[in-house]
C-alpha cells in the first residue's frame, strides 16, 4: 500500500480508516460500472454514512454499506475488505432491491 494512489479515504461508522486505491477505482469499478463514474463522492459517503450495515454472506472480513437515493439506483453499495490494513472498498454498484435485511 505504500505509494499507492489513492482515489478517496473514509472513516467508517466504527472509526475504521478506509481506503479506495486509485487503480481499484479505475481498472475494476469503473470498468465493471461505468455509470458510477460521477459517483465518487456517494461511495464514499456510503461507507462514513451508511443507511445501512450488513455482514457479507461469504467473508467474514468483509462488510457491505448501504447508501439509499444516492449513486445511480435507489441504493448504493459499497463492499470493504477488512482483510489487510488498511481497509479499502473493493467493490461498489448500484441496486434496486432493498436489503435482504432492511427494515423500513
Amino acid at each position: 500500500m505504500v505509494g499507492e494512489a489513492i482515489a478517496g479515504e473514509v472513516m467508517d461508522p466504527g472509526g475504521v480508516r478506509v481506503v479506495l486505491p486509485l487503480a481499484l477505482w479505475r481498472d475494476k469499478l469503473l470498468r465493471d460500472h461505468p455509470e458510477l463514474a460521477s459517483h465518487l463522492p456517494d461511495v464514499l459517503r456510503a461507507v462514513a454514512s451508511p443507511d445501512h450495515l450488513a455482514p457479507d454472506p461469504v467473508f467474514e472480513q468483509r462488510r457491505r454499506f448501504y447508501l439509499r437515493g444516492a449513486g445511480p439506483s435507489r441504493w448504493l453499495l459499497a463492499v470493504v475488505s477488512y482483510e489487510q490494513e488498511p481497509a479499502r472498498i473493493i467493490s461498489a454498484f448500484g441496486n434496486r432491491k432493498d436489503p435482504r435485511s432492511w427494515t423500513k
